[in-house]
């Protein structure tokens, strides 16, 4: 497959041909990473999830309930793509909403894993993964509001980039967890993830916790060469099974012969990230998903009163597990629990900030596993905390607004992908991407 960097060499006629050959290999690919072919103008093909808005396109977040509604508005990420040579190509599948960890949870159906058709492709951007590892794109945007982006691209064998919060506009992007969420690329490589970020970053008045200050392109300027300083937490890697831990080591110990220093550090306070990312993304989804109503977007349900309206339309329109967080939100948001538990894990997300700030105090970067095991199989998973553990890893990144980027570094015995994430200081993407550039060259993963 022709990279990203590769790709905006081409002359116009050069990619009106690239993007019919990928159109082609969607249509035949049993990967259910596309859920629609639509094209927007000339430029380099970019696959765009489900749930960022492309004017005049159908925009559904995966879901039953959004049949029929067209984005009558472009996001600000794409119209940073058009002002870059790019263009937006293609929808990608999710799980609805960008609830879910493995893309099963979608109103189109599951995605497979180019890896193993039998396994998932992780989620909520599992489309965008898997589409890009599949060869049937060349790089793609997703969300990511708990890990949707770095964990898809560990289970996929790609690159995944989650910004630093409020470093690209959110506005466009269909609300799951709005202090949560943020829109980044998913590429082949991590100079192609730099490309695609350098193109939709930057401040937008139109996103009101957009950062105000530019910051330089990355892209052109990467070092792989960089000694850094990388702090690996210890006790953390324990809950990760023992081919995450195999490779975990083994990457230190390239990490280390490359010339960086590798410090141990602890941080108690990860064992809180998933409660504390759970009450507060599901009490956010609750408020956010509140305007599916039936009137104002997409499905309407037979009703014979706006009650029976508002309820017929969410019940037939939203699969299980949104279902499962709306009331999950509702609840510690509701009288007598809001101080119990949402405010509560307010002041414990400023616990998990503080301790990762304290890393960084010491350390340019920290080295985490992404997921605690390689991609699951389709179909494996039947008890939702199961699926929220899978987790574990990433959450924290979200709720401190830190920057991250998952690469492949191995496979397993079964020949599936195993990643790693590198985690850097609030709007130090540059030294994150300098870091990634050095993990690839001496990892030298090969597809």
């Amino acid at each position: 497959m022709i990279t990203l960097k590769e790709a905006l060499t081409k002359s116009s006629e050069e990619l009106a041909a690239l993007r019919a050959e990928l159109e082609e290999k969607a249509k035949v690919s049993d990967l259910n990473a596309y859920v629609g072919y639509e094209s927007s103008g000339e430029g380099v093909p970019i696959l765009i999830k489900d749930n960022i808005q492309v004017k005049g396109w159908p925009v559904t977040s995966g879901s039953k309930i959004l049949q029929g509604y067209v984005a009558p508005y472009e996001a600000t990420a794409i119209k940073n793509l058009k002002a870059k040579g790019m263009m937006a190509f293609g929808r990608a599948n999710m799980d609805e909403f960008a609830m879910g960890s493995t893309t099963e949870s979608s109103f189109y159906g599951p995605t497979k894993n180019p890896h193993g058709t039998d396994r998932v492709p992780g989620g909520s951007s599992g489309g965008s993964a898997a589409a890009v590892a599949g060869g049937i794109a060349i790089a793609a945007l997703g969300s990511d509001t708990g890990g949707s982006i770095r964990q898809p691209a560990a289970y996929c064998g790609v690159v995944g980039m989650k910004p630093t919060y409020g470093r690209v506009s959110r506005f466009g992007l269909s609300a799951y967890a709005s202090s949560l969420d943020q829109i980044g690329p998913i590429a082949q490589n991590v100079e192609d993830a730099a490309i695609l970020y350098d193109a939709i970053k930057g401040h937008d008045e139109k996103d009101s916790t957009s950062a105000d200050f530019e910051i330089e392109d990355i892209a052109n300027n990467l070092n792989p060469d960089v000694k850094l300083t990388i702090a690996v937490i210890d006790s953390h890697v324990e809950a990760a099974d023992a081919n995450i831990q195999s490779a975990f080591n083994a990457t230190v110990e390239k990490l280390a012969a490359a010339g960086h220093t590798i410090v141990h550090k602890e941080m108690s306070k990860t064992k809180y990230d998933i409660a504390t990312y759970y009450v507060l993304a599901t009490a956010e989804a609750a408020t956010n998903l509140a305007r599916y109503d039936g009137v104002r977007y997409g499905r309407r349900a037979e009703a014979k009163n706006t009650e029976e309206l508002f309820f017929n339309t969410r019940s037939e329109g939203f699969g299980e597990e949104v279902k499962r967080r709306i009331m999950l939100g509702n609840f510690v948001l509701s009288s007598g629990y809001y101080d119990a538990y949402y405010v509560k894990a307010q002041k414990v997300r400023h616990l998990i900030r503080d301790g990762y700030n304290s890393i960084f105090e010491e350390a340019d970067l920290i080295l985490s596993p992404v997921a605690p095991s390689v991609a699951p199989k389709i179909g494996s998973i039947h008890d939702p905390l199961e699926m929220y553990k899978s987790d574990m890893y990433t959450l924290g990144v979200n709720l401190a607004g830190l920057p991250g980027i998952s690469l492949p570094v191995e496979k397993n015995d079964e020949g599936m992908p195993i990643g790693l994430q590198l985690i850097a200081k609030a709007f130090d993407e540059k030294t994150l991407f300098n870091g990634a550039a050095s993990m690839e060259k001496a990892v030298n993963y090969t597809k």
